[in-house]
């Protein structure tokens, strides 16, 4: 099933919002061990989803917005899935809370009506 670049953009912008969510879940999950480890899996899952939304975007999507490192993305999104066991939870923080407002703040320009 194909998705057109806007339903892509939607999606992104859904993962970052989730991403956020589950950051909260897991910051104010005072030490519960099992809702840290589900809120880090559903923050992972979101990152990929965003990589892989990336990775089918057209070049007409990309190329409006130079400010966004799209390799990099489609990169983390690689780790993510093929060399779990190396991810770093300090990186995904940093791409939560300095890298993801940038693509979100770039793909909201995409939206009809903002």
């Amino acid at each position: 099933m194909s998705r057109d670049p806007l339903a892509r953009v939607t999606d992104i912008l859904q993962a970052i919002e989730r991403c956020r969510e589950h950051l909260r879940a897991l910051d104010d999950g005072d030490g519960d061990s099992v809702l840290s480890s589900m809120a880090t899996d559903a923050i992972e899952r979101n990152l990929q989803i965003i990589g892989e939304a990336v990775t089918h975007l057209p070049d007409a999507t990309t190329s409006r917005h130079p400010e966004v490192p799209w390799p990099r993305i489609r990169g983390f999104r690689n780790i993510l899935v093929h060399q779990y066991f190396g991810v770093d939870a300090a990186t995904v923080r940093d791409v939560i809370d300095n890298h993801l407002p940038v693509l979100e703040e770039s793909l909201r320009q995409d939206l009809p009506g903002e």
